[in-house]
């Protein structure tokens, strides 16, 4: 029997086409629901009547927790859970869960005042990134080479954002010019690709359209990825690392990951393997 899974996203990109299309050949019926349209709250959310799980997809920085969390309430099946989504929403919550786990992350210091901005500026040498709590895809993610910026810079985080978006982490800034997407579908690792940052943009983010490599299964990636999936639990991340002198750490994990990148360098069929884990989920 074919299951019916609710792609719920604010807007259709090329992973969920890819989806969308690979559906009927995984034994499944996947179709997009805007998230902006469900209004949820009732225990029953009839609203998602006939499906028999929800793939969140959400890009915005709080609507997939919360969709997440009412859905289970009543009692749908969702990917990621409400508990993993909440977690890596957050980039401070994140990293404490992962650190207190032994699984190793970069040092930071929250920013939540021009005087805890001044306390990170003390306590580690520069170069620094200041980057938002709550965000992705590289966006907002400044780094400050020179003392006599940094106010400036920071000028910026008070005036133009609300209070939310005011919320920082400050940490050293890793050199080296590389970084490391690791897909995980389930329990697997179903890719890696290493990440250069090109032109004039130091930023090695996979959306800035940065160059990239695929990595052979290396066991310390797979050490980590593996110590992340022992606090968020079984899923579909994108898991970003970071090459340092004392080995690999993990700088955020995404929810609900871009995988466009990943599949076309190391050719991972991510569709059959994100069906095969619904198709398992809902056996």
């Amino acid at each position: 029997m074919t299951k019916s899974v609710a792609i719920i996203a604010d807007r259709i990109a090329w992973e969920e086409r890819q989806l969308i299309q690979a559906a009927p050949a995984l034994g499944l019926a996947i179709e997009w629901v805007n998230d902006e349209s469900l209004c949820l709250g009732r225990p029953d959310s009839s609203r998602l009547d006939g499906y028999d799980a929800l793939l969140l997809r959400s890009r915005s920085y709080t609507r997939g927790g919360l969709i997440a969390t009412l859905a289970e309430e009543a009692g749908l099946p969702v990917i990621n859970s409400a508990r993993a989504i909440n977690a890596c929403e957050n980039k401070a919550v994140l990293r404490t869960m992962l650190r207190s786990a032994g699984v190793p992350v970069p040092e930071f210091r929250l920013v939540l005042s021009r005087s805890d901005f001044a306390a990170a500026l003390e306590e580690f040498e520069l170069p620094l990134v200041l980057k938002p709590v709550y965000g992705g895809m590289g966006k907002r993610v400044t780094l400050i080479r020179d003392a006599d910026v940094a106010q400036s810079v920071y000028d910026y985080v008070e005036d133009l954002g609300h209070a939310f978006e005011q919320a920082c982490l400050v940490e050293p800034f890793l050199a080296g010019g590389t970084s490391v997407r690791c897909l995980v579908v389930g329990d697997e690792l179903v890719g890696a690709a290493e990440f250069a940052s090109g032109g004039t943009d130091w930023r090695n983010n996979a959306a800035l359209g940065n160059s990239s490599r695929a990595i052979a299964r290396d066991p310390d990636v797979v050490k980590i990825v593996n110590g992340v999936l022992d606090v968020l639990g079984s899923g579909i991340y994108g898991v970003d690392l970071f090459r340092t002198a004392e080995g690999f750490v993990v700088n955020e994990v995404n929810h609900a990951p871009g995988f466009r990148a990943v599949a076309q360098t190391t050719g991972a069929d991510v569709p059959a393997a994100i069906g095969g884990h619904l198709q398992e989920l809902l056996a």
